[in-house]
């Protein structure tokens, strides 16, 4: 039987990889679990959200007439109030105890009484304090023969004039938090589908099956396909749950910027594909040097701490500013940019040039490491027993 093209054994490699672990049970069953956690999580924060910028207000007595200035006033401290008029003050004060309305105000609008569970959020505080400070003071105009609605007009009118030197982005928040969760999804895919390929490799060579699989293949037809057939399923995974995960945050209201986060989404699966040939090759290289999974750790400890690395030095200097220059040269470096760019692409500071030099240097990475760790894989991967040597294997 004549040997499969370099093409078609690429192929056979890599359909072998994908249809293998995708008819997996354990496929199967992570996804849904990471869909169902990720729907619970959204949900949680749906629900959170809502309540977090929301009070339930009872007003009674005088302080009914307040309900209005209330809302308005609250509303420019960024809250909503929901107030309701109540006449069973003590039976209230147990709903205020068991948390089902955030505050009774009492007595004269001048002189007003705040019953809580055990505080009072900074914003209402300061709704509430401004309300009376208002009844007083237009108490006192009165009293001096002014008209207390026309002062407040004028005192309306006073204001400063605020000068941007740069527009305001009033979705800031939302574009941080898409640019984590795509920096997430990238760095578990990584170091989970990588880590795969490495226990396939020491899996096929502790059992043999290496030997009469390049009976027919080159080492390298065998790795490209290994890789590219691990690398597919790890890019389904990531579109299975990236696009429900948008489909939740979108349905549910959590962002409002959807556009942002699907464009997110597309940026992070060229990233995906350009962070998955650079490190899965090293994990493919470095399994091959081992014979039994008992050493795999040891060889890959050093590969899954960069990614680790650059995940959370990235994030932690993303979160505090992700257009300083530390964050802007560490995204356009080949280990941290596969994590990194995407997020600074979703939050709109990433230049073209930027991600176009990233580009160009995640390829040369990817190729220099693709043709290095082959070179690697082949010389070793049929070596058993002792652990073969770096310096043996690149000879």
């Amino acid at each position: 039987m004549s040997s499969p093209g370099p093409g078609r054994a690429v192929f056979l490699v890599a359909r072998r990889e994908f249809v293998t672990k995708v008819r997996t049970r354990s496929f199967l069953v992570g996804t849904l679990v990471i869909i169902a956690v990720m729907g619970g999580y959204v949900l949680l924060q749906s629900f959170l959200f809502d309540r977090d910028g929301r009070d339930t207000v009872a007003l009674s007595g005088q302080a009914t007439v307040l309900a209005q200035p209330l809302k308005d006033t609250a509303k420019s401290f960024g809250r909503n109030v929901e107030t309701i008029d109540v006449t069973d003050v003590p039976g209230t004060e147990e709903k205020v105890r068991a948390g089902e309305v955030d505050a009774l105000i009492t007595g004269a609008p001048d002189a007003l009484r705040v019953v809580v569970k055990d505080s009072l959020g900074d914003e209402l505080r300061s709704s509430i304090d401004l309300l009376v400070k208002q009844q007083v003071l237009n108490a006192q105009l009165a009293e001096a023969g002014l008209d207390p609605a026309k002062v407040s007009a004028n005192v309306a009118k006073a204001g400063v004039d605020v000068v941007r030197l740069e527009p305001q982005d009033d979705q800031r928040g939302q574009r941080l938090a898409i640019g984590l969760v795509i920096a997430a999804l990238l760095y578990y895919s990584l170091l989970v589908y990588g880590t795969m390929v490495a226990q396939g490799v020491v899996e096929e060579k502790s059992s043999r099956v290496v030997e009469i699989l390049l009976a027919t293949l080159r080492p390298w037809q065998l790795l490209l396909g290994k890789v590219i057939g691990l690398g597919a399923v790890g890019l389904l995974q990531l579109l299975v749950l990236g696009g429900g995960g948008l489909a939740l945050v979108t349905t549910t209201g959590v962002i409002d910027i959807g556009g942002v986060a699907g464009g997110a989404l597309a940026t992070g699966v060229l990233w995906y594909l350009l962070g998955f040939f650079l490190y899965a090759t090293v994990f493919a290289a470095a399994a091959s040097l081992v014979s039994r999974q008992e050493e795999l750790q040891s060889v890959l400890t050093p590969i899954s701490m960069a990614i680790v690395i650059a995940f959370v030095v990235g994030i932690n200097l993303m979160i505090q500013d992700a257009s300083d220059t530390t964050v802007a040269v560490l995204s356009v470096l080949p280990p941290f940019a596969p994590i990194l760019m995407p997020g600074r692409m979703a939050m709109g500071v990433a230049p073209g040039w930027q991600v176009a030099l990233a580009i160009v240097l995640a390829l040369i990475a990817a190729a220099a490491i693709t043709w290095l760790g082959g070179r690697v894989y082949g010389n070793a991967v049929l070596r058993t027993g002792a652990r073969v040597r770096l310096r043996d294997a690149l000879r």
